[in-house]
């Protein structure tokens, strides 16, 4: 496939659909649908978020046993950031039911052969990318305040973090640059990966039509943002087994904010 369709897509589909405005009531039935679709395929969306929970306890056990504590939360932040690429067999799944058409834990495989497959894959290195960078910069405000010594305990490492003020100014610099790397993902990729999914745009005009979606809804993209991380929060309570639930539900209900929000 030429870089050129991977950027642009095929000329079949208009680089500038037309863009919905939307409200919270929006965002309530979008979530309501992607529960309807979580129940009526638990089974196989269960099988497939189960990748979520482990993924995470595994993390977390690197972080322990490699001594990277101060990255514990930086890594389970950065859900937040490659969920929209993870979750694309989801988006399948709910694209497939809305179609009529037969929605099993096979099908959600039948994205990789989307014609749009190769501007999915440059789209996702690029979450890939920023959840890297996001990492790097973590570790280097984490070093900057308290050097390059690790924790003894994890213990240890919270009293730093909430009784000083090195831990303070983490807690506040950490989470503004944290906010500025999920506004990024969240203004390029709210609409680009079901988009990708349901039209053969390219990688540019996907990322294009989201920054619209957002520009012509900053309240809703904004509450629809607050809403999956304060669910993402929730879910990684107690040892992520949340997320196999949470995560699908958000993820079916991207597919219908996109059907909201995209003519």
């Amino acid at each position: 496939m030429s870089t050129l369709h991977v950027f642009a897509g095929s000329v079949e589909h208009p680089i500038r659909p037309a863009i919905r405005r939307i409200g919270l009531a929006d965002l309530g039935d979008a979530l309501r649908r992607g529960i309807d679709d979580f129940r009526a395929m638990p089974s196989h969306v269960v099988f497939l978020s189960l990748l979520y929970p482990i993924v995470g306890l595994v993390l977390a056990r690197m972080s322990f046993g490699y001594d990277v504590v101060p990255l514990l939360f930086p890594l389970v932040a950065g859900f937040a950031l490659v969920g929209p690429f993870v979750a694309l067999g989801l988006y399948e799944l709910s694209r497939r039911r809305e179609q009529g058409h037969p929605a099993g834990w096979r099908d959600a495989f039948g994205v990789l052969k989307n014609p749009s497959i190769d501007s999915i894959a440059m789209l996702g290195g690029l979450l890939m990318l920023l959840f890297v960078v996001w990492l790097a910069v973590a570790e280097g405000l984490y070093e900057s305040l308290f050097g390059y010594g690790s924790p003894e305990s994890l213990s240890g490492f919270l009293a730093d973090v909430f009784g000083t003020a090195h831990g303070r100014t983490l807690l506040i610099v950490g989470n503004a640059i944290g906010f500025v790397f999920a506004l990024t993902v969240l203004v390029i990729s709210v609409v680009s990966f079901p988009m990708l999914l349901d039209r053969d745009v390219g990688a540019v005009g996907a990322m294009h039509t989201s920054v619209r979606a957002v520009a012509k809804n900053p309240v809703a993209m904004a509450a629809w943002g607050l809403i999956v991380a304060v669910a993402l929060a929730i879910g990684s309570l107690p040892f992520f087994i949340g997320l196999a639930v949470v995560l699908p539900v958000l993820a079916h209900a991207t597919w219908h904010l996109y059907r909201k929000v995209v003519v």
